[in-house]
């Protein structure tokens, strides 16, 4: 799994990588408007890959000129926020902003059915609970059980869940100000293997959802990983998992879940 998935663009050579380096280091001193511009037309194409990727699945009514614009967006925080010294590539990190933007904006102009977002916050509830009570990962035949439900029940529940929510990892964490805010997503590095277990800087908001991450199944944490820094479809994740796309996203849909949960439980001192 050593090859990643970025679109059409091709690796820059050597020397037009440390030409970049000596740019993004003169904008970081001076943010002058012309170095901006240069990126934001040499990374414009990045939006349109990360859109399209994130069209896949998408109802009918969600345009993918609208997911490109909301996209751009999150590209110029990318630029304006971009840190060369944390030694992380920036199309990397400009993905996770893109993404984001994207994600935000759809949960901002509520989509998503009403009944929908009920049953997600009751499946939610119901996983916080259970795992704060079992101090470990409950099964899905535990959760089931915990809402009323046998196991059939629940996978068709996490099945309309996964196919008309938006769950991704931008939800964020503050230690302290506004300025200080850490999304999961920047928190599960690009690994050697697939174990998010690398931590970019060692504050303990990070380590607490490193440590999250760590605790899920498996399979829920390659997903993260395929899906967020190998940049993977959840069709291409399916391939490699040997399990269906519909599978893929039900998976998805739970580790967010669990890590959402996990993560509200231990802000209100409950693990």
């Amino acid at each position: 799994m050593g090859k990643t998935f970025w679109g059409p663009e091709k690796p820059q050579p050597g020397m037009e990588e440390k030409a970049e380096e000596e740019l993004w280091i003169q904008y970081r001193k001076k943010r002058d408007p012309q170095i901006r511009e240069t990126f934001i037309k040499q990374y414009a194409p990045l939006v349109k890959y990360v859109a399209g990727k994130v069209a896949v699945g998408m109802p009918h009514n969600v345009e993918f000129d609208d997911l490109v614009g909301f996209g751009v967006f999150g590209l110029l925080d990318a630029i304006d926020k971009f840190d060369p010294d944390k030694n992380v590539k920036f199309k990397t990190y400009a993905v996770t902003r893109i993404r984001g933007a994207i994600f935000d904006e759809l949960r901002s102009i509520d989509w998503v059915p009403r009944s929908v977002r009920q049953k997600t916050r009751e499946v939610e509830d119901a996983i916080g609970t259970l795992e704060a009570q079992l101090g470990r990962t409950a099964t899905d035949q535990e959760i089931a059980r915990s809402m009323g439900m046998n196991e059939g029940e629940f996978l068709k529940t996490m099945q309309r869940i996964s196919s008309t929510s938006v769950l991704s990892l931008n939800d964020v964490w503050f230690s302290g100000d506004e300025n200080d805010k850490i999304s999961i997503g920047d928190s599960i590095e690009s690994p050697a293997s697939l174990n998010p277990d690398v931590i970019v800087e060692k504050e303990e908001i990070r380590r607490v959802i490193v440590a999250a991450i760590n605790d899920l199944p498996e399979k829920e944490k390659k997903i993260l990983v395929l899906y967020y820094y190998e940049d993977l479809t959840l069709k291409e994740i399916g391939q490699v998992l040997e399990v269906t796309e519909s599978r893929v996203s039900q998976l998805h849909t739970k580790a967010i879940l669990r890590l959402r949960s996990k993560l509200t439980n231990i802000r209100k001192g409950i693990v």
